[in-house]
């Protein structure tokens, strides 16, 4: 097992399964991976909101990768275990014209800075902002030829903001090519379920990952293995991700792969697997934002189940 790092430049911030991996790695390696903000390095502190508006949204995501994974072939799972995700003590938030949950009520353009201070941020007075950092974007390379943008997420799993993804959680993902070709990014200082602003705190970012690999096994879309958090109260859990168009689809594709993952792995009939999400999972928009695609995220948490592992 070897250790690598990898610069944030050349960034991509596009999904493309025939961009040439930036690093190649073995199942068991570990990677740390410097990540910069979602702007790709265009937002820095003290900027105004009109020098924001010139930005360059061509480069929003600015991903570090793709990471190619020695044996990782069609039909596989990646797992990606989050050792490290570390804020480098500024980030920023954003309000834009057009986009956001609330965007008839909030038109007009706003720009907030950050300061980051361990694990909390005292910028927004009176509150006290817990800090729990993640990527909001961690995927392989999708299936499909061709370019395509880093928005909408998907079975690759790609911009999720499923915020349980910050140090000790387990990502686990399809393999859609050979190589696997993992990217991460966009990389959030704190979050809430939904992003409803459009942005979490925006932050760069020193990301340290180990990758292993489990061959032959099947996988319908990313899976997480959370963490307990006591600042945000959330308790260690299984956690199924759908994405999709119609959110109410999305939540009902993912109880039912919750439900098709307790009966095989903890043995559940279908009804008693039906009946247990009813009265223990926790069903969640992650985000609401990333039009036309919604995230939702089924989760139970691990002190429900008995011990056990899936791969």
């Amino acid at each position: 097992m070897s250790e690598h790092s990898l610069s944030a430049a050349p960034t991509h911030s596009r999904w493309n399964r025939d961009l040439k991996p930036r690093l190649v790695i073995a199942p068991g390696d570990t990677v740390h991976l410097e990540c910069q903000d979602a702007s790709g390095a265009q937002v820095r502190p003290g900027m105004t909101v009109a020098e924001y508006l010139k930005i360059d949204r061509e480069r929003i995501h600015a991903l570090t990768g793709p990471i190619f994974v020695e044996g990782a072939e069609l039909g596989d799972v990646l797992e990606i275990k989050v050792l490290e995700v570390a804020h480098k003590g500024w980030g920023w938030s954003s309000v834009i014209a057009g986009l956001g949950f609330l965007k008839e009520r909030f038109a007009e353009p706003f720009l907030f800075h950050w300061k980051l201070e361990g694990d909390l941020s005292r910028s927004l007075a009176p509150a006290v902002v817990p800090l729990r950092p993640f990527c909001g974007v961690m995927g392989v390379a999708p299936a499909e030829a061709g370019e395509f943008r880093t928005r909408p997420p998907g079975v690759f799993g790609g911009n999720m903001d499923v915020r349980e993804l910050s140090s000790g959680a387990t990502l686990y993902l399809p393999v859609l090519n050979r190589g696997a070709l993992f990217s991460a990014g966009d990389a959030h200082a704190a979050q809430g379920d939904g992003e409803v602003c459009i942005n979490g705190i925006e932050c760069p970012a020193d990301v340290t990952l180990r990758f292993q690999l489990h061959k032959r096994q099947a996988l319908a879309g990313p899976l997480i293995e959370s963490t307990a958090h006591q600042e945000i109260q959330a308790a260690e859990a299984w956690i199924v991700v759908e994405s999709g168009n119609d959110a109410v689809a999305a939540a009902r594709a993912a109880t039912s792969r919750m439900i098709d993952l307790l009966v095989a792995r903890w043995g559940f009939s279908d009804v008693h697997a039906y009946l247990l999400c009813s009265v223990a999972m926790n069903l969640r928009l992650s985000q609401v934002v990333n039009e036309p695609m919604y995230t939702v995220s089924a989760a139970v948490p691990k002190h429900v189940l008995p011990p056990g592992k899936f791969f």
